[in-house]
């Protein structure tokens, strides 16, 4: 698997409408992130990620958190034994900004090393 673009980039202070991606950019974006789907709503991206266990999804949460933390762009989480569910959203702009398909690819990345 090769490393996204995405995953090299950091997030920007992004308020406001005029930052929500269209509905053909997140389109594009997606294509890049394999597993990744559009919630229901249309205003997050989502993937659950398995695991063999409680200890390793743990481990997963922990690190998505910390990069979380130094992006200042935080996901919600689901977990559960063997599985996490992560879904990005710009919650300032109203739906997805380009921030969450950057923390999405540094998520796969966190996964590819």
């Amino acid at each position: 698997m090769s490393l996204s673009p995405l995953a090299t980039q950091h997030c920007q202070p992004r308020k406001g409408a005029e930052h929500a991606l269209d509905r053909a950019a997140v389109d594009g974006h997606l294509k890049g992130l394999p597993g990744w789907t559009l919630s229901a709503d249309g205003k997050a991206i989502v993937k659950d990620f398995p695991f063999k266990d409680f200890h390793h999804t743990l481990g997963f949460i922990n690190a998505v958190g910390f990069m979380a933390n130094q992006e200042d762009h935080h996901p919600d989480l689901e977990a559960g034994y063997g599985h996490c569910q992560v879904l990005w959203s710009t919650h300032d702009v109203g739906g997805l900004s380009l921030n969450d398909f950057i923390c999405a690819a540094r998520v796969e990345a966190l996964l590819d090393r």
